[in-house]
């Protein structure tokens, strides 16, 4: 990507705002891609190495999954440089939330890197932000694991499309955080076994089954994956190679790429992180038979309870609309891609698009 311009389409963006504090240390950058459904809901993502053109690829894939979702928002997202563990980190938020004060189309949520905590800093000094605590009037996103719910949802409508059972499914979860963990709590409801999980320090493999809530014992005390007692330790990208029947990629982007698409032995994918696969290996795994549930269909849970949130509504009925919209769009897209003969990605896609663009006929951009 050579400039900003690079982009450009009839979607969006409407704004890039980038921002820099010298005095503490603060880089970011704000990009509203589109708000012909309403303002923009999108995380605010935290790492060392973030980059304009991934904010551009996370803020469109906020304005499909909003649109695809039926929300009455748009689109975008946020990226701070900078290492989440850093002392300093609620100035360097505090700083970051005054700097979009004047950024009302844009609504902030927790993303990689920050939290409900982080958010209530940006509600305190602006006034607007979702995922906040609970003892603020938030519903928090993370702690009741809204998204990985969703993902199995998801995993469950995917049932009609493909040829595997929740009841005895092996999964993976490669990235066992936020969001893996609750969503290998919830497959596990549904009678699934998880076999690998990895973090940054690795990965663990156990064809018999991890035992979940212990794994998640280890993360709370802040430890890897990998010290989990009698599980064999790998690095951190086998998680994406497993033995396995579901894979759930849900760390970074770009994890499945040409170089390991051909190792992966999982039959159905559901996209936990935003844009973890590349064009490229997405069609390879489709081209192969691999059912792939697409990121803002799969994993849009969190934006579905953050828009009940700032709506005003509760935290069950927040698992409710998460519950209905996640099914019936899975269903919808995969229906859509069958009749198609199309990539899942491909059908989401013009679902959201067609979204979109109804919306964009009653509006009038600045």
């Amino acid at each position: 990507m050579n400039s900003p311009f690079d982009l450009a389409d009839s979607l969006g963006p409407q704004k890039i705002v980038h921002i820099q504090n010298a005095a503490i240390g603060l880089k970011a950058v704000v990009i509203i891609d589109n708000t012909a459904a309403g303002p923009s809901i999108g995380g605010v993502r935290m790492a060392p190495d973030v980059t304009l053109e991934e904010c551009a690829r996370l803020a469109r894939a906020m304005t499909y999954k909003n649109a695809a979702a039926g929300l009455p928002h748009g689109g975008g997202k946020a990226v701070i440089a900078g290492d989440p563990a850093m002392t300093g980190k609620e100035e360097l938020i505090r700083a970051f939330a005054q700097s979009i004060s004047e950024l009302e189309g844009y609504i902030p949520g927790p993303d990689m890197g920050t939290d409900e905590i982080a958010m209530a800093w940006v509600r305190d000094e602006i006034g607007r932000a979702v995922g906040l605590p609970r003892v603020v009037g938030g519903i928090p996103l993370d702690e009741i694991g809204i998204t990985g719910f969703g993902l199995a949802v998801a995993a469950e409508a995917a049932e009609e499309y493909s040829d595997i059972s929740l009841d005895g499914a092996r999964v993976a979860i490669q990235g066992f955080g936020a969001v893996g963990k609750h969503a290998a709590r919830a497959l596990a409801e549904r009678g699934a076994r998880l076999v690998a999980a990895s973090d940054s320090g690795g990965t663990v493999i156990d064809q018999g089954g991890l035992q979940i809530e212990e794994l998640i014992a280890l993360k709370s005390m802040g430890k890897s994956v990998t010290e989990f007692d009698g599980a064999t330790s790998q690095p951190t990208e086998a998680a994406i190679t497993a033995d396995c029947d579901i894979l759930v990629p849900a760390a970074r982007p770009d994890v499945i790429t040409d170089a390991n698409v051909a190792n992966i032995k999982a039959r159905l994918i559901l996209e936990g992180a935003n844009i973890p696969a590349s064009v490229n290996a997405e069609r390879a795994l489709h081209d192969h038979g691999v059912l792939i549930v697409p990121d803002f269909i799969a994993n849009a849970g969190g934006v579905i309870c953050a828009s009940v949130e700032h709506n005003g509504g509760t935290e069950s009925a927040a698992r409710a609309t998460v519950a209905e919209k996640i099914r019936n769009n899975t269903l919808e897209v995969l229906e859509r891609a069958r009749n198609t003969e199309s990539m899942p990605r491909d059908a989401a896609r013009a679902m959201a698009e067609d979204r979109i663009r109804a919306a964009m006929k009653f509006v009038r951009f600045a």
